[in-house]
């Protein structure tokens, strides 16, 4: 299929582009394959590249022989195109809406997409398994790195190389896989080098409705205990949800199974009700027309700050557990593919000042949702804005980051980066001409060449410009265990993401740029006290009747 086919009216003239807290801008409006180009010959005005991948939805409004346009698109910004001629305006909105809609990965923009810059940190190539690896033995000689799923065959969804316990042989693996939902039988996920604990990650058990055991699944989850330690299993499901879901073949861990390990279930709700959610929220954010109480009364009905919550009141039980009862973890929920790696990736945030970097969280991201199987193709084909009912559509990954942006509001000094940083990951996770966030897993990546037809977002995050934008100019490396607060007033609507197309961002520039001169300025006059008690040290050094008596 050619795109041409599908580009009715490939450019108007006499277009005006209107944006909320910016003058409006008249040009020339044109449609590429991947993108929605407005450009104006006036000076000093910026061009509008919009990729059609993030628009979400469209309506279309007629006065007169005017037409326009309403694009709604998945970072959650609103714009409106004024387009001249009723039948422009219906051919630019139909060639919109086939252009967003394409389904088919080789046909995305980041199979096209050149860089203009260059490549010098391939980030394909910069977050391997077996690197993480390397830095597990200097630890501890306990784990492996099997290759059990090298052709995917053992679970879909998970990475060709994993560690597993050492005494636990590739046949066992199977067996295990077998046992649990999606073939994902638990792996390591942390090791915490302060006492060894650690924390793993798995699909829900298949015990069915008979109490089905696996003596191979008791052996693994009990190889990662040391002698006389108990040990928890996080159910991110509420017990009435785990019994359901032994009917259809699923469930939990027996207690008589597992002696050492003691259940717990913490609730985090599924993919359709955070989707519903997002809705509700955005709109909320969106309706300036009531006053503050109603606007309060509608943030709160969309129960997002909840989700937020809840998910956060989770990671700092497994940290806990980890951290100060010296217990190891194993996290799942259904298929440990959504609720299990929002926590046992905010658990690490918590536990390890590592990831609290740009380039470890990073790592995280890549360990923890990338190679985890998060299917971001699934859960990011739609935002708030899509018309359609929702699928498997759901901001799992949206939440994520608002949580650490939660601990980082909470702890500012802690993280290497910036909320910056935290925006740019969920711009790129919903529409992205880099091709880190395509595909379900990583055995779809692999099918689809990803490192040899498409460009890493690592590779341009770790460019030292984008490093130097992306730093948090408060950071001071915390090598403690941080404990964010959960407690309602700690936990604060994300302006950054929800509020940042509905406000001028003027005076938040102004003040961003206020602070970073405070604290250059307090950089040179640090230097010049060291400086000068460097002089005066030298000089008593010289001159002994300078010495104190």
């Amino acid at each position: 299929m050619e795109f041409a086919e599908l580009i009715k009216t490939p450019r108007v003239d006499g277009v005006v582009l209107h944006r909320p807290f910016m003058p409006n801008v008249e040009g020339t409006l044109c449609l590429t394959g991947h993108h929605l180009i407005l450009s104006s010959r006036q000076d000093n005005t910026e061009e509008l590249w919009l990729l059609h991948s993030n628009i979400d939805s469209i309506e279309k409004r007629f006065v007169g022989s005017l037409g326009s346009i309403i694009v709604k698109c998945k970072d959650l910004r609103v714009i409106q195109l004024d387009i001249p001629g009723m039948e422009e305006c219906f051919n630019i909105a139909s060639s919109i809406e086939a252009l967003s809609t394409l389904d088919l990965a080789s046909l995305m923009y980041p199979f096209f997409y050149r860089p203009m810059f260059e490549v010098v940190d391939d980030g394909w190539n910069s977050f391997l398994p077996e690197d993480a690896f390397r830095d597990l033995e200097s630890m501890t000689d306990e784990w492996r790195l099997s290759e059990v799923n090298k052709d995917f065959s053992v679970c879909p969804s998970y990475p060709p190389l994993v560690a597993v316990p050492k005494d636990i042989d590739d046949d066992a693996l199977r067996k295990c896989a077998t046992f649990r939902h999606g073939g994902r039988f638990p792996v390591l996920s942390y090791y915490h080098k302060k006492n060894g604990m650690v924390i793993m990650r798995a699909g829900q058990p298949l015990t069915a409705t008979n109490g089905r055991r696996c003596k191979e699944d008791e052996k693994l989850i009990n190889a990662t205990l040391r002698p006389g330690k108990r040990g928890y299993i996080i159910d991110t499901r509420t017990i009435n949800v785990a019994q359901q879901a032994k009917a259809r073949g699923g469930g939990f861990e027996s207690e008589a199974n597992y002696p050492q390990w003691r259940r717990i279930h913490k609730a985090i709700e599924r993919s359709n009700v955070l989707q519903e959610s997002l809705i509700k929220l955005v709109e909320a954010c969106n309706d300036q027309s009531h006053s503050m109480d109603r606007w309060l009364s509608k943030l709160e009905a969309s129960s997002w700050q909840t989700h937020v919550k809840e998910i956060l009141t989770t990671a700092c039980l497994a940290a806990q557990c980890i951290d100060r009862e010296g217990a190891s973890v194993l996290v799942h929920g259904t298929e440990g593919t959504d609720s299990t790696l929002q926590v046992t990736s905010l658990a690490q945030i918590i536990l390890d000042p590592a990831c609290r970097t740009i380039r470890g969280f990073q790592g995280l991201v890549e360990r923890e949702w990338l190679q985890a199987g998060h299917p971001f193709h699934q859960r990011c084909a739609q935002s708030a804005y899509s018309n359609s009912k929702p699928r498997q559509e759901a901001p799992v990954f949206l939440l994520f980051l608002d949580c650490v942006w939660q601990i980082l509001r909470q702890f500012p000094c802690s993280f290497e980066f910036s909320e910056s940083f935290l925006v740019l990951l969920f711009e790129h996770a919903y529409a992205s001409q880099f091709g880190t966030f395509l595909g379900n897993s990583a055995a779809e990546r692999a099918k689809l060449c990803l490192p040899e037809k498409t460009v890493s977002l690592w590779s341009w995050v770790n460019r030292p410009q984008e490093q130097e934008r992306l730093s948090n100019p408060l950071y001071e490396c915390n090598n403690l265990v941080i404990w964010p607060s959960v407690a309602p007033q700690s936990l604060l609507l994300w302006e950054g993401v929800f509020l940042r197309w509905n406000r001028s961002s003027k005076c938040l520039d102004e003040a961003y740029e206020e602070m970073v001169h405070i604290i250059e300025y307090n950089k040179e006059l640090q230097n010049k006290v060291n400086r000068l008690r460097r002089q005066l040290a030298q000089l008593e050094t010289e001159d002994p009747l300078l010495q104190a008596p």
